[in-house]
C-alpha cells in the first residue's frame, strides 16, 4: 500500500470520526478545561472572571463549614447505599431465576419502579413515610411498634433514602438477571456432582462469571452516589413542606439538621444559589478527581480477581 493511499484512508477515517471528535471537544474537553481555569477565579456570571489564585481551594479545604458534613454524608451513601442496592438486586435476580410460574409478570413488577421519575418516587416515599399520617407508621402502630420519624429524624433520613434506593433497583436487577441466566448450567452441575453446596457454587461459579457485570454495577453505582442529588434534595424540601429545591443555602438544604446534605447539593447551591461559580468549579474538579481515582482503584482491584488474568 502506497503512502498516498494510506494518507487518503487516514483522512477518510478522520472525516467519519470528525462529528464525534468535535462533539467531544466542544461538550467535554473544553468545558473540563474551563472548569479547571474557573476554579482559580472569582466568577459570578454578572462580572468577568477575576483571578484569585488559590482562594477557592483554600476555602474548600479549610474554610467551608458545610463541606465536611456534605462529604461525610456522600461517603455514607457510597459505602451503604451502593452495596445494599447491589446485594438487593442480586437477591431479586436470583429469586426470579428460580421462579417457576409467572416469572415474566414478576420481572415486570420488580422493574416497574425503576421507570418512575426520581422526583415522583421521592415525593411518594416522603408521604408514605410521614411519621404522623403515613401508612407505614400507621401499620407499625397497629402491631404495637412506634414508627420512627423517617425524613424528619436525622438518624432515619439516610436509611429512608436507602429504602427508596432498594425500591427502584430494577435497573440493576435486569442486568444481573441477564448475567445469571448466562452462567453455563454445566458448571453448576459439575460442582454439584463434586459435592459443592449452594454457597460454594455461588462463590466459585456465579461470582466469577458475573465479575464484569458486578464491576459495572459497582463503578456506575459509586459514581452516581458521589453525585447523589435529586432524591435527598426533593426529600428534604418535601418533608419541610417547601416547593423549592436547592435554593442557595436555605433551611431546606440537607434538612433535617444537614443529615441529607450531599456534595452534589452543596455544589449546586454554591453555583446556582450563591453564584459562586469559581468555588463551585473547584468543587467540581475535586469530584471529578475522586470519581476518577475510585474508578481506577476498582479497575485495578478487579484485574487482580479477573478469571482471564488468573488463568
Amino acid at each position: 500500500m502506497g503512502p498516498a493511499i494510506r494518507r487518503r484512508r487516514t483522512w477518510t477515517a478522520f472525516a467519519f470520526l470528525a462529528p464525534s471528535l468535535l462533539g467531544m471537544i466542544i461538550f467535554f474537553v473544553f468545558p473540563l478545561i474551563m472548569t479547571v481555569v474557573y476554579s482559580f477565579t472569582a466568577f459570578d456570571l454578572s462580572n468577568a472572571p477575576r483571578w484569585n489564585n488559590f482562594a477557592n481551594w483554600k476555602f474548600l479545604f479549610g474554610g467551608d463549614p458545610l463541606i465536611g458534613q456534605a462529604a461525610l454524608n456522600t461517603l455514607w451513601f457510597v459505602a451503604i447505599l451502593v452495596p445494599v442496592r447491589i446485594a438487593g438486586a442480586m437477591l431479586v435476580a436470583w429469586a426470579l431465576t428460580r421462579a417457576r410460574r409467572s416469572s415474566g409478570a414478576l420481572r415486570t413488577l420488580y422493574y416497574l419502579p425503576a421507570l418512575v421519575p426520581p422526583v415522583a418516587s421521592t415525593i411518594a416515599f416522603v408521604f408514605l413515610l410521614n411519621p404522623a399520617t403515613g401508612p407505614v407508621n400507621r401499620l407499625l402502630e397497629a402491631v404495637g411498634i412506634q414508627g420512627p420519624g423517617w425524613f424528619t429524624d436525622p438518624s432515619w433520613s439516610k436509611p429512608a433514602l436507602v429504602m427508596l434506593g432498594l425500591w427502584v433497583l430494577g435497573d440493576i436487577m435486569v442486568i444481573f438477571l441477564a448475567a445469571l441466566l448466562d452462567v453455563p448450567t454445566e458448571q453448576y452441575e459439575a460442582a454439584e456432582l463434586d459435592g459443592a453446596n449452594g454457597l460454594q457454587r455461588f462463590r466459585h461459579i456465579t461470582i466469577p462469571n458475573m465479575a464484569p457485570v458486578l464491576l459495572f454495577a459497582l463503578i456506575t453505582g459509586v459514581i452516581a452516589a458521589l453525585q447523589y442529588f435529586t432524591e435527598p434534595a426533593v426529600a428534604s424540601s418535601t418533608a419541610m413542606g417547601k416547593s423549592s429545591v436547592g435554593a442557595g443555602t436555605s433551611t431546606t438544604l440537607g434538612w433535617p439538621d444537614g443529615s441529607t446534605l450531599t456534595y452534589g447539593q452543596l455544589l449546586y447551591s454554591k453555583a446556582f444559589g450563591a453564584n459562586l461559580f469559581g468555588y463551585a468549579s473547584a468543587m467540581a474538579v475535586v469530584l471529578l478527581v475522586v470519581a476518577g481515582a475510585v474508578t481506577f482503584v476498582l479497575l485495578r482491584r478487579f484485574s487482580s480477581f479477573s478469571p482471564e488474568v488468573a488463568s
